[in-house]
């Protein structure tokens, strides 16, 4: 009886139409399929309202063929694509044709892979510009104030693999042994001169480099403009008691080092130590950014040098020019420390700067030294700087740098995958990270006007 009852009542159970056959009618409309508070929407309404003049102007003298995709679509895609994490021209593409924001951004239209990853090649300097827009919006909304500035680097690897690098040692090595093959391969070519019709067939001319000739004369010429580059590069820098010890005696221009290695695939990237596991070395590019008090990143730079007390000077130039004023405190890392960039905030910009001296362990505050009540101003900048960073205003504003730029670091690597570049080349590399950068600030902006309404 039981049973009877339980089947009855499962038999009248009703549930939602579902016919996966049956024809749907989309809402005419594509201002429908998205909420109103989407971050499409409002990354759509900011483009809409932004000069993109330097990019449009780009399309002016094109007036022959079919009419490109209007860059206001494509530059929708691709900031969108960057704030969410999808940054491949391919995938950006086929987002494009499966994902409701994406069609809104386009208005159902389709771009290939090919045109988004010629758009931003082409436009990739339009992104420093593009950058100081969205800075100046959130200047507008209280957002890029620099009372408090936090500075920092991060190792982003390189569009390359570091098992594609060569060392100068090993290049001359390879140089030595390849031009002696090649010599001995041209040797038993001239020595079969009268086999050329069996060896060559009767439709050649019978001069053509055989195979394995062309691949090692290819191979050497890229080894020795590899080699010239490490040469010109090191001509080109502060000679040092290391650049002798290849056989460079005195008055002579500076040699590479042995260890000094060359990519062939981004040779403007470096071997560095990684961000994220001190003990291994990637190829990458140091990306610096400066983050104020909101989260909000006011300058941008990229280079392939090791080690980031060399970009503070042109760190602290570029907040000066992208906001018309200097931070009144600022505080960095272990890596800016330097004697000459101490006395350059201090004494030249008058910024309340605070570097350690000293690498600090995770943790583990900072020690007051022995002077007390602080070393005279005699004593050196070092000495100094520990006392400052002992005391508990210097703990306080020291502490802050932790909870504005790493988190910074942070989102954009993993909220933002941008784990690695995707183009190559200094100048190109330094306009994707002007892009995630200013993609980063707009999250932001979206985040804190949407915490208002």
């Amino acid at each position: 009886m039981a049973s009877a009852m339980s089947h009855q009542y499962s038999m009248k159970k009703k549930f939602r139409s579902y016919e996966p056959g049956q024809l749907m009618l989309l809402p005419p409309s594509i201002d429908e399929w998205l909420p109103q508070r989407h971050l499409a929407r409002f990354l759509s309404e900011i483009i809409d309202d932004m000069d993109i003049g330097a990019i449009q102007s780009q399309y002016e003298i094109e007036l022959r063929g079919y009419p490109p995709y209007h860059p206001r679509l494509l530059l929708k895609v691709l900031i969108y694509g960057y704030c969410i994490g999808v940054r491949s021209s391919r995938k950006l593409a086929k987002a494009c044709v499966e994902d409701v924001a994406f069609r809104y951004l386009t208005a159902n239209q389709l771009p290939e892979h090919s045109t988004i990853g010629d758009f931003r090649k082409r436009h990739i300097e339009a992104f420093s510009e593009l950058f100081l827009k969205v800075l100046m919006l959130c200047e507008e909304a209280g957002l890029a104030g620099v009372g408090h500035i936090a500075l920092d680097g991060t190792k982003v690897p390189a569009n390359a693999s570091k098992h594609k690098a060569m060392s100068y040692e090993r290049m001359k090595t390879e140089e030595a042994r390849l031009a002696k093959e090649i010599a001995e391969i041209n040797a038993q070519a001239q020595a079969i001169d009268s086999q050329e019709d069996e060896k060559y067939g009767k439709d050649k001319a019978g001069n053509e480099l055989p195979e394995e000739l062309q691949r090692r004369e290819t191979r050497l010429r890229k080894i020795q403009e590899a080699k010239a580059a490490l040469e010109k590069r090191a001509a080109e820098r502060k000679p040092d008691n290391d650049d002798k010890k290849d056989g460079g005696g005195k008055g002579d221009p500076p040699v590479p080092k042995d260890k000094e290695q060359y990519n062939f695939t981004d040779p403007e990237s470096r071997i560095m130590p990684s961000s994220e596991n001190k003990k291994s070395f990637t190829q990458a590019y140091n990306a610096q950014a400066a983050v104020n008090e909101h989260q909000v990143i006011v300058a941008t730079a990229v280079s392939n040098q090791i080690a980031d007390s060399t970009q503070l000077p042109g760190m602290m130039a570029k907040i000066r020019e992208n906001t018309e004023t200097l931070p009144d405190d600022l505080t960095a890392d272990a890596g800016y420390f330097s004697e000459k960039n101490v006395l350059f905030l201090w004494d030249f910009l008058q910024i309340r700067a605070l570097i350690p001296p000293d690498k600090q362990r995770h943790g583990k505050p900072f020690e007051v030294p022995e002077a007390e009540p602080g070393p005279g101003p005699d004593a050196p900048l070092s000495d100094q700087m520990r006392w400052l960073l002992a005391t508990d205003i210097g703990r306080t504003a020291y502490a802050l740098r932790k909870i504005l730029v790493e988190p910074v670091f942070g989102q954009i690597k993993t909220c933002m995958n941008f784990a690695r570049f995707l183009l190559r080349g200094e100048k190109k590399v330094s306009g994707e990270w002007q892009l995630a950068c200013l993609c980063h600030n707009l999250r932001k902006l979206y985040r804190f006007q949407a915490s208002r309404t």
